[in-house]
């Protein structure tokens, strides 16, 4: 497991998570000495969503149709928090459909049954969690809530999380010259993943809230938890359990400062990072100046 601070433009795409078979194993190594197994008995090398595939969702992004119909949540900005619970499809596990995966094997979106926008949304997502451990992604540049929603998948099973498994995505455009877009719909979500976060924190129950965050996801994560700390105190954040940032994408001075402000909460934190990657190099170089990419 790699701790360390991030470079000023530590970046690393990992094709939105697609390499998870590799990424598991070491993010499963920073969650495991945090995270407890939940309620749930399971065989040991089976996940909760293998058992019961429903993804818990809360997202700023606009929601698609009334009933819900794909892509179920676009690029703009919606109105408030929205909860959803995604039922997903997994993907074969027989030796055909190993082999098969190799072309088209993967986790999908089956369905979108109801969407709850609104002041509710926080608590119905609490609810859901039913008391239990919970896994939340959050995503990073470039992403679409279907590929938001399939590494989160990917993620919670590769690592055979027992808890529920949630994701919170916010309006990126998923598009490549769409970063400044995507930096202020980040920032602009705060609010919205702060409700989240203080709902499940306040629940009657000792389940912990995990996080793993990606790329831009990690400015988000931080700032979040910074408010977290700043409003809701200890008794929030001691609901925390494990937060990983995989790739900061993120300024070196905004990190230092808001690291500084979480106190012994620090702990909590590992950093997986690289230096050399292309696809978050253009990003950089994107952002313009002030905001250099990681040297090679």
């Amino acid at each position: 497991m790699l701790r360390q601070p991030p470079t000023r433009r530590a970046f690393v795409r990992l094709g939105a998570l697609a390499g998870t078979a590799v990424l598991a194993p070491s993010l499963g190594g920073c969650i495991t000495d945090s995270l407890s197994t939940g309620t749930v008995v399971l065989p040991e090398r089976q996940s909760a969503l293998d058992v019961m595939p429903v993804l818990l969702v809360a997202t700023t992004r606009k929601p698609v149709g009334s009933p819900p119909k794909p892509p179920y949540f676009n690029a703009e900005r919606g109105r408030g928090l929205s909860f959803a619970e995604v039922r997903l499809s997994p993907p074969d596990r027989s030796l055909l459909g190993k082999v098969s995966s190799v072309i088209s094997g993967d986790w999908t979106i089956g369905a979108v049954p109801k969407v709850e926008t609104g002041p509710s949304a926080a608590n119905a997502f609490a609810e859901a969690a039913l008391g239990r451990d919970v896994l939340i992604y959050v995503h990073g540049y470039r992403e679409s809530f279907e590929s938001a929603a399939v590494s989160a998948a990917r993620l919670s099973d590769g690592i055979r999380f027992r808890g529920v498994s949630g994701l919170f995505t916010w309006p990126s455009a998923a598009a490549t010259f769409d970063y400044g877009y995507d930096r202020e719909s980040a920032l602009w979500s705060r609010d919205a993943f702060e409700d989240l976060l203080k709902a499940l924190a306040s629940t009657q129950s000792a389940g912990k809230i995990n996080l793993v965050a990606h790329s831009m996801g990690t400015l988000l994560t931080l700032e979040t938890l910074r408010m977290l700390r700043a409003e809701a105190g200890e008794a929030a954040m001691n609901r925390i359990g494990a937060v990983v940032l995989a790739a900061p994408d993120i300024d070196i001075d905004l990190f230092t400062g808001s690291v500084a402000k979480l106190g012994s909460d620090v702990h909590k934190i590992t950093v997986i990072s690289s230096t050399n990657d292309r696809a978050l190099e253009l990003s950089g170089a994107i952002a313009g100046p002030g905001q250099p990419p990681p040297p090679n």
